[in-house]
């Protein structure tokens, strides 16, 4: 299993490292969205199943986090990094290099496998290193990475698509992933791996043995689930109207209105520190209370994009941090096992956020702006009903 370092501090350019790492990884499973107009075009895809591209790509987070993130419970970690960041490069070059819907469906899935295991994986390599009483604040800060990642994805994707075509942006991401993988060899700390008579088809089976017993995880899994499936709702669709008239942005244009979210990035650092203060369940509460009042702004961006800033504001304030909420919470238990937690959690994510596309577009062709409101409203509210009812649960869990 992998060792932890339960009394040391880990230093800040390493935990600054976490974060961008993060990141810069995470990053590569959102670029397609301010982009699905321009490959729609390309590969001849209809509009209303456009978000098949997304959850192709969330197909492939979904098999990173059951066959692949968990590795980091039984091999070396930082090897286990430069081998994903290489895999991810070649993913990258796939994607550009692309010529049939078929091709690019395919290196779709390789780059949401990889990026999403090298995400992940680094989040979970941050819990073990960090101590017990700064863990809430390392997973924070690297989820806050990890959310800026995800907002710089749409600004750069559709900058770089205005000035030098779609394919550009993934041929630039590999070469920057090279240089992640030198980075992360020489600045990440070596936790090593313990001697563990494990297999790997025993690693896996442990993932849903923990789901079937750890209360919190399914609780905290299936809030993950419906949270990712209303940011997916909004952000798979919002393309759409942006492009269309009487607005006609562009691509820069478009991915600019995701740093209106920046502040999700302080409400995942905020929500950690929270976490390893015991505020879990007011924090808990007025993040789903944001998601959900989070609709209404949104709902007149036709006749404000003011309105739809604030909306984008709210939306992801109360996104980032529930997220970081569940994961500290599901971090508390079995540190050797930080690796499976989070791939077992995070399937509810890829779960949630291929749903939420895949609805967000086929709403968007048959009601409109007004329907994908209607839509993410509705799961909004459904997730705060879920919170409260099981609340309960969870701290007695907890306890």
């Amino acid at each position: 299993m992998g060792a932890s370092l339960p009394h040391i501090t880990l230093p800040r350019a390493t935990v600054l490292l976490f974060a961008c790492a993060a990141g810069l990884s995470v990053a590569n499973v959102y670029y397609a969205q301010p982009l699905l107009d321009a490959l729609a075009r390309e590969f001849a895809i209809p509009d209303a199943a456009i978000g098949s591209i997304v959850t192709a790509t969330q197909a492939g987070c979904a098999l990173a986090l059951l066959l692949v993130v968990p590795l980091g419970d039984l091999l070396e970690r930082r090897r286990l990094m430069l081998a994903q960041a290489l895999m991810l490069a070649a993913a990258l070059v796939a994607v550009g290099t692309a010529r049939t819907s078929a091709i690019l469906l395919a290196a779709m899935l390789l780059t949401g496998l990889f990026g999403t295991a090298m995400t992940q994986g680094l989040i979970s390599y941050a819990a073990s290193a960090a101590a017990d009483e700064e863990r809430g604040r390392v997973v924070g800060t690297a989820q806050g990475g990890v959310f800026i990642g995800l907002l710089l994805a749409r600004v750069l994707a559709g900058g770089i698509s205005d000035l030098a075509g779609w394919r550009s942006v993934y041929l630039l991401s590999a070469a920057l992933t090279l240089v992640l993988a030198a980075l992360l060899w020489r600045g990440l700390p070596a936790l090593g791996a313990a001697p563990s008579t494990m297999r790997y088809r025993s690693l896996i089976a442990s993932m849903f043995t923990l789901l079937r017993r750890d209360r919190v995880l399914q609780v905290r899994g299936m809030l993950a689930l419906l949270m990712f499936a209303v940011l997916n709702i909004f952000w798979s669709a919002l393309v759409l109207p942006l492009s269309a008239p009487p607005y006609g942005l562009s691509h820069t244009a478009i991915g600019a209105f995701g740093l209106a979210g920046a502040a999700g990035a302080l409400a995942a650092i905020w929500a950690g520190r929270l976490a390893d203060r015991g505020h879990e369940k007011p924090t808990s509460a007025a993040a789903l209370l944001l998601l959900t009042a989070a609709w209404l702004p949104l709902a007149w961006m036709d006749s404000s994009l003011w309105a739809l800033i604030a909306g984008i504001v709210l939306l992801d304030l109360g996104g980032q941090a529930i997220h970081v909420t569940n994961q500290s919470l599901i971090f508390r238990a079995s540190p050797e096992a930080h690796s499976r937690l989070v791939g077992a959690y995070m399937l509810f994510y890829a779960a949630g956020s291929g749903i939420g596309a895949l609805a967000s577009t086929a709403s968007y062709a048959s009601a409109g702006w007004r329907g994908v409101c209607l839509l993410g409203a509705g799961v909004s509210v459904i997730a705060l009903v879920f919170w409260m009812l099981t609340r309960k649960l969870a701290a007695g869990a907890d306890a």
